[in-house]
């Protein structure tokens, strides 16, 4: 069995660094930069407050759930440290004020066997997130940039 899970995590971690995909220590989510933040940007850490521009697709059907972008929608704010499903959660720590990654969120790191049917997220369905930073705060101050910014690839 032990053989069989490593051999499953090492086929995770290689599929996603073929695609250009990065992995989270801890976690079968990828990660991909797709806009930098600034070297001094302040980055996402447990209990932070982040507000960020968001957009889900069903990796299966490539079909979009949710987007903050789409009209009417408003940036959504979140605590850092469990305030969402654990795949975005673990991938958006480390990330800094402006910057976008996509997230390859497997299912059970998502909406897990049941899905979200009411967004169209069939039971066992894969995600693709973009999110985008665009504030983080600490007790109710905006975080200021910092000259020794953690880089954290592998939370």
């Amino acid at each position: 069995m032990q053989i069989w899970a490593l051999a499953s995590a090492l086929l995770v971690v290689a599929t996603a660094a073929e695609d250009g995909y990065l992995p989270i220590q801890g976690v079968r989510t990828t990660y991909k930069i797709l806009t930098e933040a600034a070297a001094d940007a302040p980055v996402v850490e447990v209990g932070d407050k982040v507000t960020v521009h968001a957009t889900g697709i069903v990796a299966q059907t490539n079909k979009k759930f949710w987007s903050t972008k789409d009209k009417g929608q408003q940036m959504f704010t979140y605590t850092a440290g469990g305030g969402v499903i654990t795949g975005w959660d673990m991938g958006a720590r480390g990330m800094g004020k402006g910057e976008v990654r996509s997230l390859h969120i497997p299912a059970d790191e998502g909406y897990g066997a049941g899905g979200f049917p009411a967004w169209g997220i069939p039971p066992n369905g894969d995600l693709i997130f973009e999110l985008e930073v665009h504030g983080i705060s600490k007790n109710g101050k905006e975080k200021e940039p910092s000259s020794s910014r953690k880089i954290s690839k592998d939370l």
